[in-house]
């Protein structure tokens, strides 16, 4: 197979969640239990952080992942989805798994991974597995897919667990409040492995103690105990201080269980995010007139920081090119939306992604006004337009609205 066709295989070939939903969701962990045995359990030999939460755990991911390299160690990162590259999803210090690692795992493994039905998501999470272990690495930081205690990563036993913050995201399959949801990202904490609580939140903290008492983990909770104040990064947007604030607790219990890792590595760490890890899509200020931005967010909670740092940007009209996945109740991102705004409704090249016809009527029941358009790429080619130099663009609602511009 060349790697054009792997790529093709992986992308189109088996049920990818970020493409279809719910037809490529697994309700257990029993196919990457037994795809892994087939490899010879690859993950059993990594030492692996893991980051669950609903908002900001790609971003605690790298900064964790950046500290360490600082420490000259050598660092897998394991993340999803991806905005360009597939590789972008498997890096060591920054760079991407190599075509040719991506061509062999699959060609070797094909027929295995029929006789278990694998996922998309189950074959990527087991050749990281796989190629960290090749490699040789000191330490993995793995982000979640979704959830945390049916996601594929959860397989592994890690040094330390981490948990963001909990946001209403994927309730049809998380469940519909903030304890059911905090509940299944809670299972990640595995017996006496500590644990980093990113937000204390009155719903969710009472699930997270129970949850660490039952395994006999040691739970830290960042914002009662270290403020994060002083330190430089290259990570845009206000909303990265509480990022900030979890992965410095997270690196602060790792040292705790003798992991060295020095200030001088914590502050060159937070200084370089972006350039030691390939950090890309939040708060990305591509121009400044007028002030273009690409953000990610697209979750009430991912919305309600974004929305937080506009009012910190000053501009003078806001033109919002926006789309969003079409199965999900989209009501409490709508309601969000700033309404003294032109949008500019389109969908995102895959199956998942709403209608822009139907996003325009949804919109409009909220008093958002803009027009339709046939491409995510002709919608910011209109914005560009007819934006003023002292007007801001700003593109958001889903990731693979921000891929398709980037």
């Amino acid at each position: 197979m060349t790697y054009k066709e792997t790529l093709k295989y992986l992308l189109e070939q088996l049920p990818m969640f970020q493409r279809v939903g719910a037809a490529a969701y697994r309700e257990d962990l029993g196919n990457i239990i037994k795809l892994c045995k087939i490899l010879g359990n690859p993950e059993r030999d990594l030492k692996c952080i893991h980051v669950a939460g609903t908002n900001g755990k790609g971003s605690v991911t790298h900064i964790i992942a950046s500290i360490l390299q600082e420490q000259r160690y050598k660092v897998g990162v394991f993340v999803s989805p991806h905005y360009k590259d597939y590789r972008e999803r498997i890096k060591i210090n920054g760079k991407f798994i190599s075509k040719k690692f991506v061509t062999k795992f699959v060609e070797e493994n094909i027929k295995k991974f029929k006789t278990v039905d694998a996922s998309f998501f189950e074959i990527t999470t087991a050749m990281a597995f796989e190629y960290f272990k090749e490699k040789k690495v000191d330490y993995v930081v793995i982000e979640t897919g979704m959830g945390g205690r049916l996601d594929s990563t959860n397989i592994i036993t890690p040094v330390i667990s981490v948990i963001t913050n909990i946001s209403y995201d994927h309730q049809q399959f998380l469940g519909n409040t903030l304890p059911l949801i905090a509940a299944e990202k809670a299972g990640i904490i595995k017996s006496k492995i500590p644990v980093v609580i990113g937000e204390t939140q009155p719903e969710t903290k009472p699930v997270f103690i129970k949850k660490a008492k039952a395994t006999g983990s040691k739970i830290y909770f960042t914002d009662k105990l270290i403020s994060g104040k002083g330190f430089k990064t290259d990570l845009r947007g206000d909303y990265q201080k509480k990022n900030i604030r979890t992965a410095l607790m997270a690196v602060e219990v790792l040292n705790k269980q003798g992991i060295s890792i020095s200030d001088k590595a914590i502050k060159r760490g937070l200084k370089h995010v972006s350039r030691n890890t390939y950090f890309i899509g939040r708060w990305m200020v591509m121009n400044k007139k007028p002030v273009i931005i690409f953000d990610s967010a697209h979750n009430e909670g991912g919305l309600k920081q974004l929305l937080n740092g506009l009012k910190q940007t000053p501009h003078k009209k806001l033109h919002f090119v926006y789309g969003t996945v079409g199965d999900k109740d989209i009501s409490k991102n709508l309601i969000l939306l700033p309404k003294n705004a032109e949008y500019y409704f389109c969908k995102a090249d895959l199956p998942r992604a709403l209608n822009a016809d139907e996003l325009k009527l949804q919109a409009a029941k909220f008093k958002l006004e803009g027009e339709t358009y046939s491409s995510v790429k002709a919608a910011f080619k209109t914005a560009k337009k007819q934006a003023a130099k002292g007007d801001m663009i700003l593109v958001a609602g889903s990731i693979f609205i921000v891929a398709e511009v980037l």
